[in-house]
């Protein structure tokens, strides 16, 4: 009777301890997923997409009738030199550097928030 009662007491342990692994597994996901978010560059860059009319032409992950923000990120590099441009080309507009169909300009936008919008952007590079 002992030895059972050891025995299921050993296998009791070794269940909270490999469910307590599981959970801190899951938590780092969590955390990871949630950073994103919680940084406050990615609120404010949401809040101007959302504002603006970003997301009739554009998708986070996918083509629409420009490209994806994820494909932006990717394709450019992260440094001031590109912010700047960026931020031009969505104030101005451009065409043909992502196919015939123009971006239509955005003058109302401020350079400050065409350039927080190309900052959100690169945070959603893939890895």
């Amino acid at each position: 009777m002992i030895k059972k009662i050891t025995y299921l007491l050993i296998g009791f342990v070794f269940f909270q301890f490999a469910c307590k692994e599981e959970k801190k597994t899951d938590s780092s996901k969590t955390e990871s997923q949630t950073d994103l978010s919680t940084n406050p560059l990615y609120q404010q860059g949401v809040e101007l997409i959302a504002k603006n009319d970003c997301l009739t032409c554009h998708k986070l992950k996918e083509k629409n009738i420009g490209p994806s923000y994820q494909d932006i990120a990717n394709k450019y590099s992260n440094d001031d030199k590109t912010i700047k441009l960026l931020s031009e080309k969505i104030i101005k507009g451009s065409k043909g550097d992502w196919g015939e169909i123009p971006m239509t300009p955005h003058a109302q936008l401020s350079q400050e928030d065409a350039a927080t919008m190309v900052k959100y952007i690169f945070l959603l590079k893939s890895k």
